[in-house]
């Protein structure tokens, strides 16, 4: 796992290099400080050998070099440190976040059928941001505490050997306590992460659903529900926080001992004449040199903790194997007339399922409306999903122009697909935006042709702000109609030569029906056109009627040849005219 996160930190590594000298510097200046105090006591205020004056000069000359150490060098060596972490970390975020970004993209439907949003957007947000902490901890400040160390370690060797080994007595007994307590604390932090993205999955889905739970009056019994998830992610939290809690407090009493040893046995090598108060003091200086990284490391292998555990779930998001994959040698699509053939087509969602399609075979002409008509739960929506390889079919397969969709690449299969839904999302951006999805290059003087010929030019000149007008998330300043006419505009605006309406008027009033069915008829023109309609009265017009139970085509024809044969289509429009 490590190895992996650091093929995003390898580009960036002479930075973090760079980070670390500099971060050598910052904490080699304060190691000064208890030389400092050993030289006044020893060679200025205790020697005897020399005036006041001269002890005097020698005090000046040592607090003017080190005021200008400390004033002058110092303040510019801390800036430049801070900020090449920062950057350095900030970069390598943002380079995951985009690698994930992308990745998402590619996934399949079947991914976001069997996965929270909320929790999907936890892990690219939370847990990226965790692991901001292996950068600034794991590959700078340990090495820099680890360093500062050494340092202070072989300064202490130089300074009393005797006094240094009563220091690193405890070492032992240090390593041994982080041993016991981190190997837990990791499971304890992936667990707490883990609850927190079950309540944020959950609060995404309320927010986004609060119409249906206000229309329903259910604030209080989702309340309760919101606090079952709440109160499983505090009790995670407590247990790693007890964890946490004991850890610090067993390794800081290891820590604590040491400077007690080096205390007690420095007074009696003083008392005895072993050593001079001025070492004595300039070793008591160098023990927060010693055992402040020592409780910087616990902290830091805390933070790290936390950090693996995030790790664990970006590249547990990362390694999510794509269910629609361009195979070797695809090559782009150009749809030149728009033939669609599905040869012995069956479908399931997952391998466990039973088939919800099964021996599908059609032959779709160029330019031909095709409308798939029957109950819900008949394989409609399903069947026309497999042609824009939003899923890929269990077995069978699927032809555009004679050749097989899987021997394209997928986005250029789906640029050519134009696909209008019941309830077509719009982006929180302006109506001039939205429509641009369909070919961001365009123009805006294409752009308002694409309104015109989908009937909302108008009400869009009659808004505030015209096309500049923010539609909120979702769309959820227009209505139900103008929000079809926008997601019409901009297959306009593509110009596809494959048209697929799913229920895309079944939602909305007689009135808006009208005029988005005048914009569909336009739509429809010259174009191989499929329908998934529930309201028969839209689709009587289609070349070819296709009628659907339970997975299996079970008529075809056109209108009054179904009529004809009052079998099931006979059924259901006989049951609409009711």
């Amino acid at each position: 796992m490590i190895r992996r996160y650091l093929e995003f930190v390898k580009p960036y590594k002479w930075r973090i290099i760079a980070t670390i000298l500099i971060g050598i510097i910052k904490f080699g200046i304060p190691m000064l400080i208890p030389l400092l105090i050993k030289f006044v006591i020893d060679d200025v205020i205790n020697n005897n050998a020399i005036t006041n004056d001269e002890k005097f000069i020698r005090l000046g000359i040592a607090m003017g070099i080190a005021i200008f150490i400390f004033v002058i060098v110092r303040p510019p060596i801390e800036y430049l440190r801070q900020y090449l972490a920062q950057w350095t970390s900030n970069k390598i975020l943002y380079d995951i976040r985009k690698k994930l970004y992308d990745h998402l993209q590619a996934l399949s439907s079947r991914f976001y059928a069997n996965n929270q949003v909320g929790q999907v957007i936890s892990r690219v947000i939370n847990d990226v941001e965790q692991t901001k902490d292996f950068i600034l901890t794991g590959l700078m400040n340990i090495w820099l505490d680890c360093i500062t160390i050494l340092i202070a370690l072989s300064i202490m060797f130089v300074l009393d050997v005797k006094l240094t080994l009563a220091a690193i007595v405890i070492f032992p007994f240090y390593i041994l306590t982080v041993y016991y307590f981190f190997g837990r604390l990791r499971k304890l932090t992936r667990k707490r992460s883990q609850a927190l993205a079950e309540v944020q999955g959950f609060l995404h889905e309320r927010v986004q659903g609060m119409p249906v739970i206000k229309s329903f009056a259910i604030e209080d019994n989702e309340a309760q529900n919101f606090d079952k998830r709440n109160v499983h992610f505090l009790d995670r939290a407590f247990k790693h926080t007890r964890w946490n809690a004991y850890s610090f407090s067993a390794i800081n009493t290891v820590t604590d001992i040491g400077p007690l040893i080096v205390i007690g046995v420095g007074a009696y090598l003083a008392i005895t004449g072993s050593i001079t108060v001025g070492t004595l003091a300039a070793f008591v200086g160098y023990l927060e040199q010693l055992f402040g990284p020592l409780r910087r490391l616990v902290s830091s292998f805390t933070t790290l903790t936390q950090s693996f555990a995030s790790m664990d779930r970006v590249f547990q998001l990362i390694d999510e194997d794509y269910d629609i994959k361009n195979k070797k040698g695809a090559q782009p699509l150009e749809i030149k007339h728009g033939n669609i053939q599905l040869n012995n087509v069956s479908f399931k969602y997952n391998h466990d399922e039973a088939m919800v399609l099964e021996n599908i075979n059609l032959d779709i002409k160029q330019g031909e409306t095709i409308a798939f008509v029957g109950m819900s739960g008949g394989g409609k929506s399903t069947l026309i999903n497999l042609i824009p390889r939003f899923y890929d079919t269990t077995s069978g397969s699927i032809d555009i122009d004679g050749v097989n969709i899987k021997s394209y690449l997928t986005g250029s299969l789906r640029h050519q697909i134009g696909l209008v839904q019941q309830d077509n999302i719009l982006f929180s951006d302006t109506i001039k935006e939205n429509i641009l999805l369909g070919k961001p290059d365009a123009s805006e003087e294409d752009v308002i042709e694409a309104a015109k010929m989908a009937n909302a030019h108008d009400f869009i000149m009659n808004l505030p702000k015209g096309y500049d007008t923010e539609v909120g998330e979702r769309g959820v300043k227009l209505s139900g109609g103008q929000k079809q006419r926008v997601s019409i505009a901009r297959i306009f605006l593509n110009n596809p030569p494959i048209i697929i309406l799913d229920e895309a008027t079944s939602a909305l009033d007689l009135e808006s029906e009208a005029i988005i069915q005048d914009a569909l008829n336009v739509l429809s023109e010259n174009r191989t056109t499929l329908i998934v309609a529930h309201r028969l009265s839209t689709i009587t017009h289609a070349d070819k009627i296709v009628v659907m139970q339970n997975g299996h085509i079970v008529e075809t024809g056109t209108h009054q040849e179904l009529l004809a044969k009052q079998g099931a289509y006979e059924h259901l429009f006989s049951i609409q005219n009711l």
